[in-house]
């Protein structure tokens, strides 16, 4: 269940990101006193470093949602095999209370 959210805060943490990042780009842009080109060259500028952040946050998100998937398969697995031993003592259980009462 925590995976779940640990999952919705990354994507949560990543779009605030870009969402703020975005914001706060464009208001500079509006508020600085510079040249239509001095402009367009910022904004390029910014673009490129935005893309590549966007870029990196996009992997190490990725990388904890197969670390997420990962720890899911195994804790899976793990309540499987109790499942199944559990299971097999309760299919066992009967047989040795049957043998008690067969030898008494």
């Amino acid at each position: 269940m925590d995976e779940g959210k640990g999952l919705a805060g990354i994507v949560g943490m990543v779009i605030g990101f870009l969402l703020g990042s975005i914001t706060g780009l464009i208001v500079g842009i509006l508020l600085a006193p510079q040249s239509g080109e001095e402009t367009r060259e910022y904004i390029r500028e910014k673009g490129i470093e935005l893309k590549s952040r966007a870029e990196e946050l996009s992997e190490e998100g990725r990388v904890r949602f197969e670390e997420a998937i990962e720890e899911g398969k195994s804790a899976a697995a793990k309540k499987k095999q109790e499942m199944t031993e559990a299971l097999q003592s309760e299919k066992e259980a009967p047989k040795k209370t049957s043998a008690k009462k067969t030898t008494a």
